[in-house]
């Protein structure tokens, strides 16, 4: 079954861009272990906050992946510019009007 991970990261002020660059390198490996969609946003509501919401084919894919090298190397590297804020949610997905499921 497909599952969804959308979540806030909060930033150190004046970090959101820096994090943002972090979370949108290329990072092949997430789509060789079961990423569907990785979208990373801001808003400037928001200027300390990045969006993301991720897709994934099981909820199992999305745990896995949290121990590849390059994830642990981006997490690593992320972690300095986090505010230590983090909100979000997570969901088996049942149905989409525009694509199968």
């Amino acid at each position: 079954m497909t599952y969804a991970n959308v979540g806030t990261l909060g930033a150190l002020p004046g970090k959101r861009d820096e994090l943002v660059a972090h979370l949108t390198s290329s990072k092949p490996g997430l789509a060789e272990a079961g990423c569907l969609l990785y979208e990373v946003g801001t808003s400037d509501d928001e200027p300390d906050t990045v969006f993301v919401a991720e897709l994934w084919s099981s909820a199992e894919a999305h745990r896995a992946s949290l121990e590849l090298p390059e994830v642990q190397e981006a997490i690593a590297a992320a972690r300095p510019l986090l505010s230590g804020q983090f909100g979000g949610f997570a969901f088996d997905v049942v149905g989409s009007p525009i694509r199968a499921s």
